[in-house]
């Protein structure tokens, strides 16, 4: 069986109510809606509200559950959603003013890699720092495709925008980051 077929019959298991169907799923997507989730500039702890809520809503509306070709963008996409909705309520979230975080790339630990660290660690600041200075619409649309490997119709479909602007905000934040690139290699 593929891994998009297990997916499929896990997805189904669950919604026919299988506990350890939800329980793999929660195993195997986790990670990645955390690691998603703190992008959003929220505590670590309200993410792990939002993902907790989030299953347990999918636990509950089951039955009304439709099926899906992909879970990873369903739990992403819902997860969003459900940050959204909790910084709503607490009226600190503005569409223009939400803020993601830049750090993408896990820093380098300094003791394993010795030589290549200072190199390594350079480059990733230099990352960082030019991500930095992209709109978070972009940033956001760059981390959904390279770091979740979403189709662009799946992002469009997680930030509620259209396939058109993905593409738009995926090829500026390359413009972008290719120009600043290559003005700093040589200035």
């Amino acid at each position: 069986m593929t891994s998009q077929a297990q997916d499929q019959a896990l997805w189904q298991s669950f919604r026919e109510g299988e506990k350890q169907a939800l329980g793999r799923l929660v195993e195997c997507y986790y990670g990645a809606l955390k690691h998603y989730g703190l992008k959003f500039m929220v505590d670590e702890a309200v993410v792990e509200d939002c993902i907790q809520e989030l299953f347990l809503q999918l636990w509950q509306n089951r039955l009304q559950i439709n099926e899906t070709d992909c879970i990873r963008h369903y739990l992403l996409k819902a997860l969003r959603n459900h940050i959204l909705q909790y910084l709503r309520v607490q009226k600190r979230w503005k569409f223009e003013e939400l803020d993601w975080d830049n750090s993408g790339i896990d820093e380098v630990d300094s003791e394993t890699l010795l030589i290549r660290q200072e190199s390594l660690a350079g480059m990733t600041k230099t990352i960082q720092d030019q991500l930095a200075t992209l709109p978070a619409r972009e940033r956001e649309a760059l981390y959904l495709r390279y770091y979740e490997n979403l189709s662009i119709p799946e992002i469009a479909e997680v930030m509620h925008v259209n396939r058109q602007s993905v593409s738009n905000f995926l090829q500026k934040a390359l413009g972008k980051l290719r120009n600043r690139w290559f003005v700093q290699l040589w200035p």
